[in-house]
């Protein structure tokens, strides 16, 4: 009687106790699996940069900035003096293709636009938030080049995002922003190199300009 009443106290095995160990390792895991997903995932690094949009029309900019040598300020014509860089209109494409590649299947879009007057419906691949302000005319007049933050378009067949433009990206420029600085006449140039030092050609264009960015929050977020 005394082995049959103590034999009945244990409903599982003993085995089972090693199960609670790992469950809680596991849980714990999982939890820490979880957190660094999210981080990992919905960072700006993991979300934008790369991005890489199919265009309704395939323009390359490989071609046109790259071989033809096509100075950006061409296309994006208010880059200097106002907020947005500016999508070119079709008539600015139509300057040249009302004379080349006037039968051209890859630019029937263009064509209709032109003969319509609606858009070319871009896809746009750089997009800030909308609580975000940025101003191309500042950086651009400051000397900041479009290649700091665009990379080197002029290789690329199709646009893409080589940059996070997370608040920590642009706050490590505000802070030191002599490593990016050049003549802002050269801020079109994708191939520009210093002939010396450019942290010291930075630092120098940086004291020459009183060049000191703002990292107060009503700078970016008004």
């Amino acid at each position: 009687m005394k082995g049959s009443k103590s034999s009945s106290r244990f409903i599982f095995p003993k085995w089972l106790n090693l199960l609670r160990p790992m469950i809680a390792v596991g849980t714990a895991g999982g939890a820490l699996y979880v957190i660094v997903l999210v981080t990992l995932g919905f960072s700006p690094k993991t979300i934008s940069a790369g991005y890489e949009p199919e265009q309704p029309v395939s323009f390359s900019h490989r071609l046109h900035a790259g071989e033809l040598a096509i100075d950006c300020r061409y296309c994006h014509n208010t880059v200097e003096r106002t907020a947005r860089a500016s999508i070119p209109p079709t008539q600015t494409c139509m300057n040249c293709h009302s004379k080349i590649r006037t039968t051209s299947d890859r630019l029937t879009p263009v064509f209709e636009s032109y003969a319509t007057g609606r858009p070319v419906p871009w896809v746009r691949v750089h997009d800030l938030p909308d609580y975000v302000y940025f101003n191309h005319g500042i950086h651009v007049n400051r000397g900041v080049p479009c290649v700091a933050c665009h990379g080197r378009i002029d290789t690329m067949e199709t646009v893409r995002q080589v940059e996070p433009l997370s608040m920590g990206w642009c706050l490590d420029c505000h802070r030191a922003p002599e490593k990016y600085l050049r003549p802002p006449e050269l801020v079109t140039d994708m191939t520009w190199q210093p002939g010396g030092d450019r942290l010291e050609l930075g630092r120098r264009l940086r004291k020459e300009r009183n060049i000191n960015p703002s990292t107060d929050c009503i700078t970016c977020h008004r």
